[in-house]
């Protein structure tokens, strides 16, 4: 009979919850979805297999106790190996122990076919193929070795009968499996593929969001402006980065605790995302910092963005604090004619540097790296 799994004990994507979201008796451990999936299969592939073997054994005229085996086989084996594995203590240990005597069955079989073509091939390439699915080279030589000392050993039991003959009653036994379950196996692992796609764009994301704000963080913000930098070489045009400081976040967390810090980070991270452009990309760039980064903007489009958000903070009410106006400075410079990022930000981040001491709640820039002292826009935000 054929081996129906290949490689299922694998994380299930995170479906945009956290673990903690999704109580734990609600979910399956993964050795149980593993277990489950390879019953399922190996349902499928040993019922069809068993039409191969019943239509050698019908040709050779085989005796009651080979009828019997071969349906204990197909239709008991399924059901006892996912006992086995659902009652363990390791479900996937016990399933891989469960796949490797499916291969020493399937030898078992090939023999006692008396090594009929079609079926045989169909059977050994199914074995293999699974097993190099399931767990690579070395799990697929070792229950290959497993299938040949099973082969040969009924074989010899059996005198070393040979028959390759396989007439057209065997060819046409022989299609279900080789149609359906290949189509089947097929379908769970596009099914697989999705589900990996899908965790993989999940962690990607996680990698690069700031768990508090849920902005991207700041290696997020720092590809966002390379990024820019790139475009800007390429197409020309402006692109300007801003600086965002919160102010006075220390005495918020010594006033009202830091659950109120936190409250106020969220709210700027807020302001930031409904205010910015989808082209723009804001992000926790530090502690109490924040960075926005805008293609195709000029420094006046960076003080137009900076009066809408501090008009959203200045409407923001803090549940923890509701009588703290929330406010913040702003740094912005303007594109370099290098592709220095870290100098870039520097300009801006001297900028807000200015607008913190000079008073704070303002939006100060530098209109490029050239720029005279007298070209500096310090635009005070403050009523």
């Amino acid at each position: 009979m054929t081996d129906p799994t290949f490689q299922l004990a694998t994380p299930e994507p995170l479906d945009g919850y956290r673990a903690s979201d999704v109580p734990v008796p609600a979910r399956a451990a993964p050795g149980q979805r593993f277990v489950r999936r390879v019953h399922r299969l190996r349902t499928l592939g040993l019922g069809l297999g068993f039409l191969c073997v019943a239509s050698v054994l019908r040709l050779h005229d085989a005796p009651a106790w080979m009828w019997a085996a071969a349906a204990l086989n197909a239709f008991v084996w399924p059901h006892v190996a996912w006992w086995l594995a659902h009652s363990s203590a390791d479900p996937v240990r016990s399933e891989f122990r469960s796949l490797l005597i499916d291969s020493v069955l399937g030898g078992t079989w090939i023999a006692l076919m008396q090594f009929n073509l079609l079926p045989s091939v169909l059977l050994a390439s199914m074995l293999t193929a699974d097993k190099m699915a399931a767990a690579g080279t070395r799990y697929a030589l070792r229950s290959v070795a497993a299938m040949i000392l099973a082969c040969a050993a009924t074989s010899a039991l059996g005198g070393f009968a040979v028959s390759i003959d396989s007439p057209m009653s065997v060819v046409t036994a022989c299609l279900p499996l080789l149609i359906v379950y290949p189509v089947s196996l097929s379908a769970v692992l596009h099914r697989l593929g999705t589900k990996f796609a899908h965790q993989n764009r999940r962690l990607a994301r996680l990698s690069a969001t700031d768990e508090l704000t849920e902005l991207g963080n700041r290696r997020h913000g720092l590809a966002a402006a390379e990024r820019a930098l790139s475009a800007r070489r390429r197409k020309g045009g402006p692109a300007t980065v801003v600086m965002i400081d919160v102010d006075h976040l220390k005495t918020v967390n010594d006033r009202y605790g830091h659950p109120a810090g936190d409250e106020l980070l969220q709210a700027v991270g807020e302001a930031l995302q409904r205010c910015a452009r989808a082209t723009d990309t804001a992000a926790r760039y530090a502690g109490d910092e924040f960075l926005l980064v805008l293609p195709e903007t000029e420094v006046r489009g960076a003080e137009e963005l900076a009066k809408r958000i501090r008009e959203r903070l200045a409407a923001t009410e803090l549940a923890s604090a509701p009588d703290w106006r929330c406010a913040v400075s702003f740094g912005a410079a303007e594109a370099p004619n290098d592709d220095d990022v870290e100098r870039w930000i520097a300009l801006a981040d001297a900028a807000l540097y200015r607008a913190k001491s000079e008073g704070r709640d303002r939006f100060m820039s530098v209109a490029s790296e050239a720029a005279e002292p007298e070209e500096e826009r310090r635009v005070a935000l403050a009523p």
